[in-house]
Parts: structure tokens; C-alpha cells; sequence
């Protein structure tokens, strides 16, 4: 029997956030103190990510102990900055004998033009937000750590957009859990049950159905800023390297269910998983549940979703 639990049930991770709400722009971070197997996929056009060639099964990489998603575009990877140096100081990560070494991968979403483009996710909120995890701070979802500035549905322009956020969702069958933390800023609509919730809005109290605009306008190819999904996929599996990378893929399938269109040439779509270990499981039981929880996450955090000037939001 599957059961949807909180994503506090998987007791191995510390989630922690922090944002500016003024400038709409923040940041999540997922710790594992002991150090996690993790895999990455990364399916989007225009992805922005830290470290991620080290998670290749083929690389040396044996753990990493904090993934981040930001926003800011390319200038949030300077957030990471921070969680590497709070980790170091608590001594989390690998010891090289002269220091402690944190592994810790990043990637970010475009924000910019949410809030103010002067302020973006740096080292020190990279560090708040691992002194939030510390605290216990409850995960929050919406307009809240890497969601602060997300907004989704950008086929028309931003004057049809609406506002993204993150959010979580977390399943469980028996002792193995699975759970997903997804920061939506895509291009397209968030679907479920086959039903567009958000997205572009057609300026009539509906939907316009972003891959119809899409098709509808194939001869002119739009460059759409302001895009992305991040998710981070948490388990208490046991499973490798190589495992964990099928793992990230598979969450990937979450966004195809939730996103339409998913990966686009704009979109910087990326999963991680990180598996602590402590669950036997065959791969295909956690990757039903993975994707279960990304699809799950992604309407979770646009329903949290509240407005921000002009971007009108679920919530």
C-alpha cells in the first residue's frame, strides 16, 4: 500500500530556505549529513548547474553532502559558496586531513525579471539557509526559498504568466519512502490529472495552452527567459551510483506529467536524487514513486503558489 507522507519523513536530510521576498529571488538546500549517493539528470535546453560531471557512475564521486537549487540565473551558483563553507565548519564532508571537504552540487533558475535583477542568491545565503535547515524550520512551499521568484507560463510573454513556487511531496510503500522538493519556473503549464491548474493565461479568465502557442507559432522561434525546473529527489534507498542517476532520470518523468511542454530548448530542467541508503529496494519500486513525487511536488508548488505584482498566483 502507498501512503503520502511529508517529506520530513525522510530523517536522513536537512531541508532549509531562505529568500528575499522584496527582490523575489532565494534559495533550497538539501543536506545530507553523512554524505549521500546521488545521481543527476539534467533534460533541459538552458540548464545553469555546479559539479555535476562528477556524479557520472563512471567518476570517483562517493557522496555528496548538500544539493542546492537558487535562483538568480548564473549568478546564484555563487549561493553554493556558502553551503560549502557552513559544512566545512561543522566538519560535513570529506576529510582531506588539512580541512573538511563538503561535495555540493547546484543548479539555478532564471528570476530576474520576477523582482529586483540586482539581487540574486550569494555565499551568504548559501549560508542562511543551511543555518535554517540546522534550526528545524519547517519546510515552507510557494514563494518561499528557490521558488521566491519562479513564474510559470511564459509562452505570450510575461503579461500571461502566472506565479511558480516550490513545493514537496513524498510517498511511502512499507519502510521504503520516496520524496521530491521542485522549484517550477517553466516555460509551459502545469497539468494534473490532464487538467491545466496554471500556466499561460489568455487574458479571459482561462488557459491559452501553451503547447498549442508553441505549434501554433512554429515558424517563429520565441526566446523565452525566466524558465526552469529544479527538483531534488530524496530516498532512503539503498541503491549505487549508476542507481541513482536511473533514479534522477525516472523523476524526470515527473515533469513530462506535470510540465507541458517539459524540457524545452528554454528550460534548464534538472533532478538530482540523493539515496541515503538505509532501505533494500528494487530500482523500479523507488522510480514509480519518484516519479510520483516530482509530478506531485510540481502541482504542490504552484497551488502555494501566491501573487506577486502582476503574476497571480493559486495560493
Amino acid at each position: 500500500m502507498v501512503e503520502r507522507v511529508d517529506i520530513s519523513a525522510l530523517r536522513a536530510f536537512r531541508i532549509g530556505q531562505t529568500e528575499n521576498p522584496t527582490a523575489a529571488t532565494g534559495c533550497t538546500v538539501i543536506i545530507s549529513e553523512a554524505g549521500a549517493m546521488c545521481g543527476v539528470d539534467v533534460r533541459g535546453g538552458s540548464p545553469g548547474t555546479r559539479d555535476t560531471d562528477a556524479l557520472n557512475p563512471v567518476m570517483n564521486r562517493k557522496a555528496v553532502h548538500a544539493v542546492l537549487l537558487a535562483g538568480g540565473s548564473a549568478f546564484g551558483l555563487d549561493a553554493a559558496g556558502g553551503v560549502a563553507r557552513y559544512l566545512e565548519e561543522r566538519q560535513i564532508g570529506r576529510d582531506v586531513g588539512v580541512t573538511t571537504v563538503p561535495n555540493v552540487c547546484a543548479a539555478i533558475l532564471f528570476d530576474l525579471k520576477c523582482g529586483s535583477a540586482d539581487i540574486r542568491p550569494d555565499a551568504a545565503m548559501g549560508y542562511a539557509a543551511c543555518e535554517n535547515a540546522f534550526s528545524g524550520q519547517p519546510f515552507l512551499r510557494g514563494n518561499h526559498g528557490a521558488g521566491a521568484g519562479a513564474t510559470i507560463g511564459k509562452s505570450l510573454g510575461l503579461d500571461h504568466a502566472m506565479k511558480g513556487g516550490i513545493g514537496s511531496a513524498a510517498f511511502k510503500s512499507e519502510e521504503l519512502i520516496v520524496g521530491a522538493i521542485a522549484a517550477v519556473n517553466c516555460v509551459g503549464d502545469v497539468v494534473e490529472n490532464g487538467k491545466i491548474i496554471a500556466g499561460t493565461r489568455d487574458g479571459r479568465g482561462g488557459f491559452a495552452d501553451s503547447e498549442s502557442i508553441i505549434l501554433d507559432e512554429y515558424r517563429a522561434y520565441k526566446d523565452f527567459f525566466a524558465n526552469t525546473v529544479l527538483v531534488c529527489v530524496t530516498t532512503n534507498a539503498r541503491l549505487d551510483k549508476a542507481g541513482a542517476t536511473k533514479l534522477a532520470q525516472c523523476g524526470q518523468n515527473g515533469v513530462a506529467r506535470a510540465v507541458r511542454p517539459a524540457h524545452s530548448t528554454f528550460d534548464g530542467d534538472t533532478v538530482f536524487a540523493l539515496c541515503s541508503g538505509e532501505c533494500d529496494t528494487t530500482l523500479d519500486a523507488a522510480c514509480i514513486l519518484a516519479t510520483r513525487a516530482v509530478e506531485a511536488a510540481i502541482a504542490d508548488a504552484v497551488r502555494g503558489a501566491v501573487s506577486f505584482g502582476e503574476y497571480v498566483g493559486l495560493g
